[in-house]
């Protein structure tokens, strides 16, 4: 019973940093596992980094390679990607994502946001 929105996405040349955010509304946003996934076009998506409910624990996928970091915020009830060292592979619509249950590592969502766009050139 949560509904988020994404936003952050933008045009960044390969080594920058971008900074997603994604605001959800509802009652249950500190009993959720939540995440991101993205997808590019033409490609099937692909899941990113989740955070546990109490933001203890972060798993990431492996293209990550330390460059993305995932946090929650309890009082502004957002979800954040912080995105330093940016590829030209990491082009592709975010998407933030909550679980219901508590599957761990959860690297698949039962709802999400709209995305947003990010754009790294070369």
């Amino acid at each position: 019973q949560v509904q988020v929105a994404e936003s952050g996405g933008g045009l960044v040349q390969a080594g920058g940093s971008l900074r997603l955010s994604c605001t959800a509304s509802g009652r249950s946003f500190s009993s959720l596992v939540m995440g991101w996934f993205r997808q590019a076009p033409g490609k099937e998506r692909e899941f990113v980094a989740c955070i546990s409910r109490n933001g203890g624990n972060t798993y990431y996928a492996d293209f990550v390679e330390g460059r993305f970091t995932i946090s929650r915020d309890y009082a502004k009830k957002t979800l954040n990607l912080q995105m330093n060292s940016l590829k030209t592979e990491d082009t592709a619509v975010y998407y933030c994502g909550v679980r219901y249950d508590s599957r761990w590592p959860a690297t698949e969502f039962s709802s999400w946001g709209r995305g947003t766009q990010v754009t790294v050139s070369s």
